[in-house]
């Protein structure tokens, strides 16, 4: 099975673009490619019935789920906008060889959207 590429990474800050939490920020926390979903931390905040146990004491948790990596547009960390980001190839000498790296680049602003 092939490896999904996704436009979003873990820990980027991300804009939910549907859902009951639209318009509001968030930074992801993890990635399910195969299922092409994302936690995002304060997003889509679900409750979970648990039962008490020797990690901790029961009753209702409330925990964030899960959202499609569709409905998420990538904030850039240098002009901070809402964009969509494009893939560039740089190749950069590692040692005595030279390597290709694969950067995200910003529409918007055109600089590459990684996270510091």
């Amino acid at each position: 099975m092939s490896q999904i590429k996704l436009h979003v990474s873990k820990g980027d800050e991300v804009l939910v673009l549907s859902g009951k939490d639209v318009g509001r920020r968030g930074v992801i926390l993890g990635i399910f490619p195969d299922k092409s979903r994302a936690i995002v931390e304060g997003i889509h905040m679900i409750k979970r019935h648990m039962r008490p146990n020797q990690m901790g004491e029961g009753g209702i948790v409330e925990k964030e789920g899960t959202i499609h990596i569709s409905n998420l547009k990538l904030i850039c960390p240098k002009c901070h906008q809402p964009t969509r980001t494009k893939s560039r190839v740089d190749e950069r000498d590692v040692g005595n060889r030279k390597k290709k790296f694969r950067e995200r680049v910003c529409k918007k602003c055109g600089e590459i959207a990684e996270r510091n």
